[in-house]
């Protein structure tokens, strides 16, 4: 039987994604027929595999699920929190195989489109800053920005982690003080959109993802609610980040 990573066959199987994988490895969470895993071992489907001694199990038949969430505000994006806030995770329902792997994060006080996963390879290739995957956000700063503003906004400014720009900007309505925006990024860096609008001046008063990819938060989805991704949208979903 053929071979693959370590990593890349967990996460094709559903287990987490290649990142995630690669610590447990390196922490010692993982066993492959009985030995300890290393980072850069490579086995198959015939392997016995334990995740912090349980085996975990592997099937030749995976079919990828993804899951549409519209996240409220209050959620963090976590599969548990010492503070106790509610997490994105408590609300789903269960995978027919493997877990859901969160395709990317908001931040707590962030709404709008979070995308899961059974497939950490795909969620990998989503994320991953080389797919440069775009994200649209629906955004409301304080006060007006102008024309040049928004010009700098879209050639680029700098972040203490380096240089951020938003590829595209739809002006929206403005009122009592406040602007709204549609802004496209490429990238998924924490707090970027709100960081990025804090350079220029403006405080960032609401914000919500719309799309990630091919994938429009649907307009009937209230918050908190879920629905599955089709066969159609999964296979343009792959088609973005190839």
């Amino acid at each position: 039987m053929s071979t693959e990573r370590l990593q890349k066959l967990l996460a094709n199987q559903g287990f987490g994604s290649r990142r995630e994988i690669e610590t447990w490895i390196t922490a010692g969470r993982i066993r492959v027929n009985g030995q300890p895993a290393t980072l850069g071992m490579r086995a198959s489907l015939a392997d016995r595999i334990e995740l912090d001694g349980k085996p975990l199990e592997l099937t030749t038949q995976v079919a990828t699920e993804v899951l549409i969430y519209h996240k409220p505000a209050g959620e963090v994006t976590t599969r548990s929190d010492p503070e106790g806030r509610p997490t994105v995770f408590e609300r789903l329902p269960a995978p027919r195989s493997g877990r859901w792997i969160v395709v990317g994060r908001l931040d707590t006080n962030t709404t709008g489109l979070l995308l899961f996963t059974t497939d950490g390879e795909l969620a990998n290739r989503l994320m991953h800053p080389s797919g440069e995957v775009e994200r649209e956000y629906l955004v409301r700063v304080r006060g007006i920005p102008t024309p040049a503003t928004l010009q700098k906004l879209e050639q680029g400014v700098i972040l203490e982690d380096g240089p951020a720009r938003f590829d595209r900007i739809t002006v929206g309505r403005a009122a009592e003080g406040h602007s709204w925006f549609q802004v496209v990024l490429r990238e998924g860096r924490n707090r970027e959109v709100r960081r990025v609008w804090e350079t220029v001046g403006h405080e960032v008063s609401r914000l919500s993802r719309i799309r990630y990819a091919n994938i429009l938060l649907p307009r009937d989805l209230r918050p908190g609610a879920t629905r599955p991704a089709t066969a159609q949208e999964i296979a343009e979903l792959r088609a973005h980040c190839r």
